[in-house]
């Protein structure tokens, strides 16, 4: 919150590992010397140290252990996001392949660090969960999926309450494979600007725990209020250029909320900076919003986040309700004139009640989250 008020960026130009690219990134130093829970030291990866590291902010273990006590450890499930697990555990471990026979190095374990899974693994042992558990990877909608699959989760009578996150951490494979596509910036990301060339990368993680509303929970709380996925099924790496399943998911986001197009107080946009994604997303957002709502992406503060992204910026968004604050977009020096949606670069403040936070991926996999707090 202090960074969001004070426009303080954590991107600066790319020092990680022996990466050769004029690029910005937004790096978490501390991770290089950090290390996992002592009896957990099999799961130790840059991702599973990041997961460690966000576990143990604003007294989330505590807030576990109530609800463990409230419901039991079988009850409360797990629903997490990433794309690259620990796949630098990976990296690093064909760096150092025995001469003789190529063979990985034996203390390389490949189940607890670079299986989509170990995030999970590791987050259900650290938290000492014993409920229905699983890994969403679908690029950068994963974090904001798991919402939706907790809530159905819930529903169906599976579990009684759920932890949701997201973790992704830097590795060579995303910085190299991105730029291979030709989408990251030289500078930092400039969402929605009229001279954007691409993405920012950062690594980051978020949690949050999840309970069903009730009449002694709900006055004050952060609710989630509607969830609306798609699938654009179009194109592997580029949204549809009419935005056609980033429309369809803030739609159906709005009708599982109950809500109107104008009783959404602002749109925290997934706003990548590149050309395509913001023209497509901009779209979808005028042809459902107009221009009646306002708008900004808080890439620039973190960069992109991938697989984190979408937990990132649904608390970015309950930060907003909480705070009566309205994010700006840094970077951002002209909006691009072609964009007929209420942009803001600036930050502001105002009475906010419902957020609509979009996360769209490669693949044209769409989810767009309505969090708030009821009229």
């Amino acid at each position: 919150m202090e960074s969001l008020r004070a426009r303080r960026s954590g991107l600066n130009p790319c020092a990680f590992e022996d990466v050769d690219l004029e690029t910005y990134i937004a790096k978490i130093e501390a991770l290089d010397s950090y290390r996992v829970r002592l009896d957990l030291s099999a799961y130790d990866c840059r991702n599973n140290r990041l997961a460690q590291l966000c576990l143990e902010q604003d007294g989330f273990p505590d807030a576990v252990s109530a609800a463990k006590s409230k419901y039991g450890a079988a009850r409360i499930g797990l629903f997490l996001g990433t794309s690259t697990s620990g796949i630098l555990q990976t990296e690093l471990a064909y760096r150092r392949l025995d001469t003789q026979t190529g063979a990985l190095p034996p203390s390389f374990h490949y189940a607890e660090t670079q299986n989509t899974y170990s995030l999970a693994g590791f987050v259900s042992r650290y938290l000492g969960l014993h409920g229905p558990s699983f890994v969403v990877s679908s690029a950068c909608s994963s974090s904001a999926k798991v919402f939706a699959n907790a809530a159905r989760m819930m529903a169906a009578g599976v579990c009684d309450a759920a932890v949701v996150g997201g973790v992704d951490s830097l590795c060579l494979s995303t910085l190299y494979g991105f730029n291979s596509l030709g989408l990251m910036s030289r500078f930092p990301c400039r969402p929605y600007d009229a001279e954007r060339d691409g993405i920012s990368i950062g690594e980051g993680a978020g949690f949050v725990l999840l309970e069903r509303a009730t009449a002694a929970n709900t006055p004050g709380a952060i609710l989630l209020l509607g969830i609306g996925e798609s699938s654009d099924a179009y194109h592997m790496s580029t949204p549809h250029p009419e935005g056609l399943g980033a429309r369809l998911a803030m739609q159906r986001a709005l009708a599982s909320a109950g809500l109107q197009t104008g009783e959404i107080d602002y749109i925290n946009l997934h706003g990548t900076a590149t050309k395509s994604n913001d023209a497509s997303e901009a779209r979808a957002v005028a042809d459902v919003f107009g221009d009646l709502v306002s708008c900004s992406s808080t890439k620039g503060w973190t960069g992109h986040l991938l697989g984190a992204a979408g937990i990132t910026e649904a608390i970015i968004s309950m930060l907003a309700v909480e705070q009566g604050f309205v994010p700006g977009s840094l970077n951002t020096q002209r909006v691009d004139p072609a964009m007929a949606i209420d942009y803001l670069i600036e930050n502001s403040a105002r009475s906010i009640n419902r957020v609509l936070s979009n996360s769209f991926g490669f693949g044209g996999s769409n989810c767009s989250l309505v969090l708030g707090r009821q009229a």
